[in-house]
């Protein structure tokens, strides 16, 4: 027997996603899951699809949206994109192209395929982060509140469980942090201090 025969297992399975074509014909700028995971991870980060600044570069979270995540969570970027420690899946792993209003949303071939394939494999996660509409939706299912900033509001709800719900980090949602000025007096400090003992342990 093969003493890291597991450990191909999840390579494999990590270069099957990194293969998957399954979209093609439905994204303009064609196929590139970008993800990054390994079994030793604690931290689990699911987000709605890459932009098209990440689709270029094939690195997770490589963009303003990431600067700001990264400083709501207190780690650096080595820190963030090491696989070992953090887990990056997305609700949809390519680039979706441009709507009329932002990204389109992600692709809804991609988390029934994937997600059941590699989620059970992250055995050590203690956190999992669900940043946006769509991946609190996947995430919490009926769990959730009425609305995106209600989920939110409810997060001491999930987070005792594991899960804290999250607006996107995007400059987009800067009339959002305006508006909700708690967040980042609440919510910010508890998860620094969740994720810097997770980084720490």
């Amino acid at each position: 027997m093969n003493p890291t025969g597991s450990q191909e297992s999840f390579a494999h399975l990590m270069a099957r996603i990194r293969a998957c074509r399954v979209c093609a014909e439905h994204l303009p700028h064609g196929c590139r899951p970008v993800l990054q995971a390994h079994p030793d991870a604690r931290l689990l980060i699911v987000s709605q699809a890459p932009g098209r600044k990440v689709h270029d570069t094939g690195i997770p979270f490589d963009d303003k949206s990431g600067d700001t995540l990264r400083e709501w969570l207190g780690i650096d970027e080595p820190t963030f994109h090491d696989a070992h420690r953090v887990a990056i899946v997305p609700m949809g792993f390519c680039f979706p192209g441009k709507g009329g209003s932002g990204d389109l949303p992600p692709r809804p071939e991609c988390a029934p395929l994937w997600h059941p394939q590699l989620m059970p494999r992250l055995k050590n996660i203690e956190l999992t982060l669900a940043i946006g509409g769509y991946a609190i939706r996947g995430i919490l299912g009926k769990r959730r509140k009425g609305s995106l900033t209600a989920t939110v509001q409810a997060w001491r709800e999930y987070f005792d469980a594991g899960i804290l719900p999250l607006p996107h980090p995007s400059p987009r949602n800067t009339a959002w942090f305006k508006f909700n000025p708690w967040f980042e007096r609440e919510a910010i400090p508890a998860l620094r201090r969740r994720v810097g003992k997770l980084m720490r342990d």
